[in-house]
């Protein structure tokens, strides 16, 4: 905190004003079903980001990243997207968000500090996005509550950066807690804490540096007649955690499905499963049972692998010498670790939680990794961590 104050001050001649604290964050199920309003079951991790902001008497705006050694400046007048300013485009969008709320923004100076760049993924480039949006609406004081803000956020997304505005990331950045998971109902637009407290377990993201591959284009499913198809097998169970499930009958979902082209079928059915996947690692982490959760996280990585087809050879290695090292032979449906792929790209990370004894085989397994397929992967042991908060 210290070290961001000192930064801010060398770089414009005083102290921030605000500083404010975001957690960086990954998806563990669920992040590829948001358009069917379904559920998705996410991390705030203790990888911060933090935004100091300092007032200007001006109408301009100027913005620092040291890490990048990268400035940005831009009155108010000139307030528009521009591909070549790429992560000062996230503070802008928010800038933006509050003036079409009505909100009178002023000149501002802006340092954002990550050791995690945006383009690793882990939440970084949303974390800019929250606490940009916190520290603005602090330090001029906006009279606003949280779905104000939420609305500058989503303005700044859908009209600025002509982006979904992906309430999951959002939610999770703003409410996740330590000890926690954050499950975001996209149906109802609201989240909850599930608690995690496993403290046996070390959570390890892995950064594999695989470029990222569309093989397919997600909006081909994401259309009014899909929604519409999915729908219609959406059951509302009293007794079913969140209120509801997707029919389990296949002939059901067969017959419904049918009428759609063979891979719209296949992926409409992985986002079925992906829900289902959610809801098994939701009842698992009630009833305080480690391995259960693990097969609903493992199942989700294989719906991934082999239905909704984004995951790559080199995930799909690190993951299976990960299902190698301390194998439940006791019991085999319910392991001692687990991992998925993770974010939207398709490929490039994933996590692994695992037996903190177990940790210094699976390091050999991703130096290993290194030297079969060439990448140098990057690895960060994390913890659930607190949502965005003012620190100064």
């Amino acid at each position: 905190m210290e070290l961001v104050k000192d930064i801010h001050k060398s770089e414009y001649g005083q102290q921030p004003d605000v500083l404010v604290c975001t957690p960086g964050r990954f998806h563990l199920i669920g992040e590829h079903s948001w358009f069917f309003r379904d559920k998705t079951l996410s991390m705030g991790i203790n990888i911060p980001v933090y935004v100091a902001v300092s007032s200007r008497d001006d109408n301009n705006f100027h913005f620092y990243f040291p890490q990048l050694k990268d400035r940005k400046k831009i009155s108010m007048m000139g307030m528009k997207f521009r591909k070549e300013d790429r992560w000062a485009n996230s503070i802008k969008a928010m800038i933006y968000g509050f003036n079409a709320a009505g909100f009178e923004v002023r000149g501002m100076n802006f340092t954002i500090y990550s050791d995690i760049l945006p383009s690793a993924g882990f939440g970084i480039t949303t974390a800019i996005k929250v606490g940009s949006a916190y520290a603005i609406k602090e330090l001029h004081h906006f009279d606003c509550d949280e779905s104000q803000i939420l609305r500058a956020i989503a303005n700044g997304n859908l009209h600025f950066l002509n982006t979904n505005n992906y309430l999951s990331d959002i939610l999770s950045a703003i409410h996740s807690d330590e000890k926690s998971l954050v499950l975001t109902d996209h149906a109802t637009k609201n989240c909850e804490l599930i608690p995690f407290d496993y403290p046996e377990k070390k959570i390890i993201l892995v950064d594999t540096k695989v470029p990222r591959v569309s093989i397919w284009n997600e909006d081909i499913i994401r259309e009014p007649e899909s929604a519409l198809l999915i729908g219609e097998l959406k059951e509302r169970k009293s007794y079913v955690r969140g209120g509801w499930r997707y029919e389990e009958n296949p002939h059901e979902v067969n017959l419904v499905l049918s009428v759609a082209p063979e891979m719209i079928h296949k992926k409409l059915h992985s986002v079925m499963m992906e829900h289902k996947y959610v809801l098994d690692a939701w009842d698992a982490l009630a009833k305080k049972s480690f391995g259960q959760f693990a097969r609903a996280v493992n199942h989700s990585h294989e719906n991934m692998r082999d239905e909704y087809e984004i995951s790559c050879p080199e995930i799909d290695w690190i993951l299976k010498r990960l299902a190698e090292i301390n194998p439940n032979n006791d019991d085999s449906r319910n392991p001692f670790n687990c991992g998925r792929i993770t974010g939207k790209g398709f490929g490039r990370c994933l996590y692994a939680i695992l037996d903190e004894k177990d940790v210094p085989e699976f390091n050999n397994k991703l130096s290993e990794f290194t030297k079969i397929f060439g990448f140098k992967t990057s690895s960060y042991e994390v913890e659930p961590a607190k949502g965005v908060h003012i620190v100064s």
